[in-house]
């Protein structure tokens, strides 16, 4: 009876043991190799910023930081690979908003839920903004909004496909001028501002570096961007507050999320790394070059603001009534 705490001491021990080792294990980490899943294909935005941010984890930990593309289902196909993957810090997603904020109210075959992915950082976002024809008969979203009331599904917008951001774009635009569109879904951006520049679709209502050009060499007008505060890339193109829409705010942003269970410390040295290379002037430059505004925050803030897009793209999904092809 004298010696019954011994087992009790020595679970304790154990405990502490236990406890040391886990902080040593982060004290240390990274110890081996990560592996930044994007669930998109090579060479697009969220591909090229996580490629931007891995070379530079490279050279900061002497570890390599590696891309591992698992394109599919609307991003669901890479997401869901780091929703099952080892909750030790090694394996990260890179992802526009889709997995996380979007999808699980589109897809009835979701195989994990992306509230439980721990959120780490934002890499960047991208404003999304109102790109209309040159010889459309409106020249501010004033004019535009009056124009759509008054020709009820006449008016044709152009999106990179059934369920995407400009897609939700158009149709929350559309809600909120009181007015209804015809929505034309593509394969891609591309072939969307291509209808555009033929005369054949009105609007597009998607990522601003994707039509920038073309309103530069005034190919196409920007009567309006999806965002409280007007551009840098566009500073001469009017804000949502300024249009009087302020609830108007859609942008594609780029984030980094890691497994259901990973520990704190461990999402806590990621987010303080990836913060760091977010401020370098390369690494700025490089996103400034994809249309992107660095954001960086902590995971607390990623967290938030996951908890507000869903609560947006719901409602937009909900009230259009969008459902996938």
């Amino acid at each position: 009876m004298k010696n019954s705490w011994i087992p009790f001491l020595g679970l304790v021990i154990a405990g502490m043991s236990s406890v040391a080792t886990m902080a040593q294990d982060v004290t240390n980490f990274p110890s081996k190799p990560i592996r930044i899943i994007v669930n998109f294909p090579p060479g697009g935005t969220v591909d090229v910023m996580a490629r931007s941010v891995a070379q530079k984890l490279t050279e900061k930990w002497g570890q390599a930081v590696v891309i591992d593309n698992r394109p599919g289902a609307g991003g669901n196909i890479g997401a869901q690979a780091v929703a099952l993957a080892e909750p030790d810090g090694y394996t990260l997603l890179a992802t526009p908003p889709g997995p996380m904020t979007i999808n699980q109210y589109l897809y009835k075959d979701m195989r994990f839920d992306p509230a439980k992915l721990n959120p780490v950082i934002m890499m960047a976002s991208v404003p999304n903004a109102i790109a209309v024809r040159m010889d459309f008969p409106a020249n501010t979203v004033k004019e535009l909004v009056a124009f759509i009331k008054a020709n009820p599904g006449k008016v044709s917008f152009g999106s990179q496909g059934n369920g995407s951001t400009s897609h939700l774009t158009g149709q929350m635009f559309a809600t909120m001028a009181g007015g209804e569109m015809m929505h034309i879904p593509f394969k891609g951006e591309g072939p969307a501002l291509t209808e555009i520049l033929g005369g054949r679709v009105d609007l597009f209502l998607g990522n601003i570096s994707a039509v920038l050009k073309l309103y530069q060499n005034k190919q196409i007008k920007l009567l309006g961007v999806a965002s409280p505060s007007r551009t840098p890339m566009a500073p001469d193109v009017p804000s949502s507050q300024e249009l009087g829409m302020p609830d108007f705010v859609a942008s594609a942003w780029f984030a980094v999320a890691a497994p259901p269970g990973t520990p704190v410390a461990v999402v806590n040295k990621l987010n303080a790394a990836i913060a760091e290379v977010l401020k370098l002037p390369d690494v700025q430059q490089k996103m400034a070059s994809l249309g992107g505004e660095v954001m960086g925050g902590s995971p607390a803030d990623m967290h938030t603001l996951l908890l507000t897009e869903r609560a947006r793209w719901k409602k937009v999904i909900e009230t259009a009534n969008v459902k996938l092809d």
